[in-house]
């Protein structure tokens, strides 16, 4: 049977990618994971100059998720290009680059300059991280302000232009809209939602940035829905994230209309879980005798 997909004209030998910011560079899982068979690397996020993050605590665990405020802590586009990008060239699966700005202006220059890298398959813009003070999320939560960006980057290269979407938003299907009318040849969806955890000993938040981005299985019902309304809304394909630790998770974003999808916080559980979900698909599949992943795309939108 056959799990390989397309997303606009990227082809992936099967839908599951590890999401950014989950699996660094792919040397920090290369230990325990055999990166060669996932459908592809989506790298934490890239920004032009070095970044050194968020004050700690970045991290908690929470009720079926966990709560992050990293802030885009990076080495800087310079040292990706030089080190980063070689090494992840080796594992041979497609190369998704997440890039973010403080602004336009960044965004464009990253875009410009990852045009001319060898081994890059695609560039997502990341326009909906919520732990940055400017940038960012900033550009996701309007219409205007994303149909902007993302026509702007469209100009600067002819790469792959994924567009990642944020939670944090009333009508998600206006901001896929206008990231589609900007020129985005797919969509990944969903970012994390802000979130919040209180540590009632020291009376305190015990994140040092206040909120975080709240992610893990506690979200995927939010990310299968907004998934779902946006295939509808759209017909570019759609990345499904949020929460993904088990191949029935994944199908459920599949059936609800994404082509592919991202395992993230599940890394941190186990760093095998992208694996785990590959050979839950496969064997699915088998079962149901179904030839073509594909197959399953939308199922659920159209009763088949």
């Amino acid at each position: 049977m056959d799990l390989s997909v397309e997303i606009a004209g990227l082809h992936l030998a099967n839908p599951v990618l590890v999401a950014s910011g989950t699996c660094g560079f792919g040397e920090e899982y290369a230990g325990r994971v055999d990166i060669s068979r996932l459908g592809g690397i989506c790298t934490k996020a890239i920004t032009l100059h070095p970044r050194a993050g968020n004050p700690p605590p970045r991290i908690c665990e929470t009720p079926a998720g966990m709560l992050n405020a990293i802030g885009w802590q990076n080495p800087g586009l310079e040292v990706f290009l030089a080190e980063k990008l070689p090494a992840l060239r080796a594992y041979g699966v497609p190369i998704i680059v997440n890039v973010a700005g403080e602004t336009l202006e960044e965004y464009v220059e990253l875009a410009a300059r990852l045009n001319d890298a060898d081994g890059i398959a695609a560039l997502e813009l990341n326009i909906s991280c919520p732990n940055v003070e400017c940038g960012g999320m900033q550009f996701g939560l309007a219409p205007d302000l994303t149909r902007e960006l993302v026509a702007a980057v469209r100009q600067a290269t002819d790469q792959v232009l994924i567009t990642k979407l944020s939670p944090n938003v009333t009508d998600i299907t206006a901001l896929a809209q206008a990231a589609v009318d900007g020129g985005s040849d797919a969509l990944s969806l969903i970012n994390t939602l802000v979130g919040m955890s209180i540590d009632i000993q020291r009376r305190r938040p015990v994140l040092g940035n206040i909120t975080g981005g709240l992610s893990g299985p506690a979200i995927r019902p939010v990310a299968v829905r907004m998934t779902w309304q946006v295939a509808e809304a759209v017909e570019v394909p759609i990345i499904g994230m949020g929460g993904i630790i088990t191949y029935e998770d994944a199908l459920e974003f599949i059936m609800a209309g994404a082509s592919a999808v991202a395992v993230g916080t599940g890394n941190f559980v186990e760093p095998t879980t992208a694996v785990h979900v590959i050979d839950g698909l496969r064997e699915y599949c088998i079962q149901h005798q179904i030839a073509k992943i594909t197959d399953l795309v939308g199922a659920a939108r159209t009763g088949g």
